[in-house]
């Protein structure tokens, strides 16, 4: 990515263990769900491959891997992104990274990552309950000032914004 316009990163503590690849697959999916296509597609415009595939989760495409770590990559005639799955010490996070390669990229992202924000965390502790084998996870409501806390201790911590970014 030439220049990060937009960046945010969601971490939760969590004992459930899974390769990144089965962590981005617990997120995502490996086909991109309706919601998924009405914001990606639609809004953002990303060209997603179809299909399942090892390649690809979400159809969004694999461009790297690491022990700990999967690189997402997706992009439209306007913005760049990449998602970024971590996994290990205790902990699973998400990470957003966004280039604006046109200037539409400035005016469509930035409302719409307010609701990117509101959702990520609810992904997470979502995957964390499909690893662990549940159907919905336990928790609360996140709080306006990006603290969320489960039972037992679990926290996912607020990213914060890049680059003039509106909370």
């Amino acid at each position: 990515m030439p220049a990060i316009d937009y960046a945010d990163r969601f971490t939760l503590a969590t004992d459930a263990s899974a390769t990144p690849e089965q962590w981005a697959r617990a997120m995502f999916g490996d086909v991109p769900g309706f919601a998924q296509q009405v914001i990606w597609r639609g809004l953002l415009g990303l060209r997603l491959s179809r299909g399942r595939s090892r390649d690809t989760v979400a159809g969004w495409r694999v461009t790297g891997r690491g022990e700990d770590w999967i690189r997402l990559e997706a992009a439209s005639w306007f913005l760049s992104g990449n998602l970024v799955v971590r996994t290990g010490g205790g902990e699973v996070s998400l990470g957003t990274f966004l280039h604006y390669d046109r200037r539409l990229g400035r005016r469509v992202w930035p409302p719409l990552s307010a609701v990117h924000r509101r959702l990520v965390p609810g992904v997470i502790r979502d995957a964390v309950a499909t690893v662990e084998g549940r159907t919905r996870p336990g928790g609360d409501c996140a709080r306006p000032d990006g603290d969320r806390s489960r039972p037992g201790g679990s926290r996912a911590r607020a990213p914060e914004p890049r680059k003039g970014e509106a909370r």
